[in-house]
């Protein structure tokens, strides 16, 4: 299992690469086998539990917060961070506190959370496969309709029991759509909530967005953030799947929108509705997206005739328009 690298960084500073925990190392009843992947706010390894079955475990160890002494402990890296430092460890903390509570084939399975090292780690069931980032990149021109179709609806099962528990993802993309090599399920993994809500409350760290596959309401921080906010990113990882990209990203379409309507693009190739099902999750007015990912998922399924109406033209521009004052972009 891997988890995609996301970065996060405070602000007149430079982030520091700590050393993973070594090979062989004991932790609790956990023993590391390897450091999988690295990120700006954590590092995942492949371990081995009591019963020597294979686990991830992710540690909370922020580059910009954070250094590793004595080879093991976590502290932050200066006075200054301390308190940052030890708010990002709560809400990692409550973040798989809250996951551990979700049982789903489609949503990464949080089977321990604990503290140690002065630190917080987060234990995960291992999945074999690729991410749907491997398989577009090794798989670019030969992605059809009916593969899409089958990984984003068992895919939005998943989301729908995310949403249930009051819970966003605010990070989907490709990169974090894992598929299982026994039969290509997919898992959705690594969420960003607890990223989100670290950098909105601490003015020192530099917001983190993962360009394209952000709505342009996260830009803004968290209170208009909703189930809508993860259904833009289902929308525009359904995009990249056709497009090998990701699309224009939010911010700048509020600046000068230049992405260019799935229908437009790929017309003929995919069914109408797969193109419309894109861009009505693209749109940048929240209120004109589904309205629910149970909505998304059932027209995803059963491919209807039509799958949304027009949008309501002064409703967007409102919309629109409080945004963009909102961003400092002014009236264009």
């Amino acid at each position: 299992m891997v988890t995609s690298n996301n970065s996060i960084s405070l602000s007149g500073m430079t982030s520091q690469s700590n050393a993973p925990l070594p090979n062989g190392y004991q932790l609790l009843n956990y023993r590391i086998d390897k450091q999988l992947s690295r990120g700006g706010f954590s590092l995942v390894y492949r371990a081995y539990d009591e019963h020597n079955n294979l686990v991830a475990i992710k540690e909370y160890l922020p580059s910009a917060l954070a250094l590793r002494k004595d080879g093991y402990s976590v502290e932050a890296s200066s006075d200054d961070c301390q308190a940052v430092f030890r708010y990002g460890m709560r809400c990692f903390f409550e973040e798989g506190r809250a996951l551990a509570r979700i049982v789903h084939p489609n949503v990464v399975r949080v089977l321990n959370f604990f503290r140690a090292n002065e630190t917080v780690y987060m234990v995960m069931r291992y999945e074999r496969g690729r991410t749907l980032q491997d398989q577009i990149q090794s798989h670019k021109d030969t992605i059809n309709e009916s593969f899409i179709r089958h990984v984003f609806g068992h895919l939005l099962n998943g989301l729908r029991e995310v949403h249930t528990y009051k819970l966003l993802h605010l990070d989907i993309k490709p990169a974090n759509i894992y598929l299982r090599a026994t039969d290509g399920s997919p898992v959705l993994l690594d969420f960003g909530a607890a990223r989100q809500t670290l950098t909105r409350d601490s003015p020192k760290l530099n917001p983190m967005y993962t360009p394209g596959f952000a709505p342009p309401e996260q830009y803004q921080g968290l209170d208009l953030l909703g189930p809508w906010s993860d259904i833009y990113s289902v929308g525009a990882s359904i995009f990249s799947c056709l497009a090998g990209v990701a699309p224009q990203s939010a911010d700048a379409r509020l600046y000068e929108d230049k992405q260019e309507s799935a229908r437009k693009i790929w017309h003929g190739q995919y069914s109408d509705e797969l193109l419309e099902i894109i861009d009505w999750c693209l749109r940048l007015d929240p209120q004109e997206r589904p309205p629910s990912v149970f909505a998304l998922q059932k027209v995803l399924i059963e491919e209807p005739k039509k799958v949304l109406e027009e949008p309501k033209n002064v409703r967007k521009k409102n919309f629109l328009m409080n945004l963009r004052e909102t961003l400092g972009l002014g009236d264009r």
